[in-house]
């Protein structure tokens, strides 16, 4: 999947523990070990919104993307 998640990179930067966020942004900490490992196919802009308040980052600082040659395949430019 070429959209990576580095929520780890920001909760370690900013001394956050998985469970701390958790807690404060309202998700179990097994739906936030799914979106850390990027094995989620979406999240709600709520709780990405979530996110960013309680660590102060941008959406950016948390998700990123990488263009691999499947996406360059013409049956998957229309997907």
């Amino acid at each position: 999947m070429p959209v990576i998640v580095h929520l780890d990179v920001m909760l370690a930067r900013r001394k956050v523990r998985s469970k701390q966020l958790a807690e404060a942004i309202g998700i179990t900490e097994s739906n936030l070990s799914l979106l850390k490992s990027g094995k989620v196919k979406g999240m709600r802009f709520a709780t990405l919104a979530a996110i960013c308040r309680y660590l102060e980052c941008e959406p950016g600082d948390i998700l990123g993307y990488e263009l691999s040659d499947d996406d360059l395949r013409p049956d998957k430019l229309r997907e």
